[in-house]
Formats: structure tokens, sequence, C-alpha cells
């Protein structure tokens, strides 16, 4: 069987040039026999703040809300939200990652930000205990596809891209 690759995909107007790539991406992906899913985070109206209401149930400590502990204990126990459970399930099944989305000041857009901040949480993609080299996803490849609406020139005259991307790595 094909690869099976998640597309998260972030922007607002399906008919940009992000939307475009992400149309082309589905089709070429489709033609090489790979079984593609899309997140439209937009189109989902997936919600980018980390709150309480991403834990269902029982709080850890209900004295001192920490987003972080909350949601390490609440996965642990499966007291995830469902929009976040569905979302690891679809991690969880694909071989590929790839992020579409536009360059907004200097950084990825907040609702995908939001994603990997409620998606990506301790224990389900990574362990603290084991730094850079615990990640739990190491068996993904994951690629980011962006645009941002300059030229190479543009960003050239600043410095290299590459240090510009180092946070999102």
């Amino acid at each position: 069987p094909g690869k099976k690759v998640l597309i998260v995909y972030a922007h607002q107007e399906p008919k940009s040039f992000n939307g475009s790539l992400l149309k082309i991406a589905v089709e070429e992906l489709t033609k090489q026999g790979c079984s593609v899913t899309v997140s439209d985070l937009y189109a989902m109206q997936f919600e980018p703040r980390a709150t309480r209401n991403d834990i269902v149930g029982h709080l850890h400590n209900s004295e001192a809300f920490n987003y972080g502990v909350e949601t390490w204990e609440a996965y642990k126990r499966g007291g995830l939200s469902k929009d976040l459970v569905e979302e690891q399930k679809k991690v969880q099944e694909a071989d590929l990652l790839i992020f579409q989305f536009p360059l907004f000041w200097f950084n990825m857009p907040a609702i995908l930000k939001g994603w990997m901040d409620r998606v990506l949480v301790q224990g389900f993609a990574y362990d603290l205990s084991k730094a850079c080299d615990g990640g739990l996803l190491q068996d993904k490849l994951s690629l980011f596809s962006f645009t941002t609406g300059g030229s190479k020139e543009k960003y050239a005259i600043r410095g290299d891209i590459r240090y510009l991307l180092w946070p999102m790595q």
C-alpha cells in the first residue's frame, strides 16, 4: 500500500497560491498511490487557543492551571478533547506530514501554531525526560511548504531565510 500523508493547511483563501499548492500536492501524491488526508484549519474552524477546554474531566491541579502539565496528564488518561484526539489520530496514521502555510510576521499563522501547541502535546509528540532525542514521532517525515509573499532577494538582503526558519524546525 502507498504512504499515508497528512497535509495541515493553514490559509483562509482556497483560491490563494497556498490553496493551489495544496490542490497540486493532493493530486500528485494521490497519483503516486498515496492516501492523502487534509486538515484545513480555517475550513474546520480549528480553535487555536490552548485552554482548559482541551481537557475532559478533572484537572490534575485545579488550583493552578498549567497547560503543559494538564494536557500531559489528560493524554495519559485519555482525557483530551475530541478535536485534539481526532487530529492526533491523523498524525499517528500518517507516514508524512506536510504543513502548507504562508509566512506571517516571520512565522507560521497563529492557527497553525495553535494546532501545534494543542495537538503535539507531551506524551504524544515528545518526552521531556529525553530532551531533543526523545521525539515520539521520530518515525514520521515532516515537510514545511510555505509561501513568503516576496522574492528570494527580499529575504536574502536581510539575511539567510534558514535563520528565520530556525525556530520552526
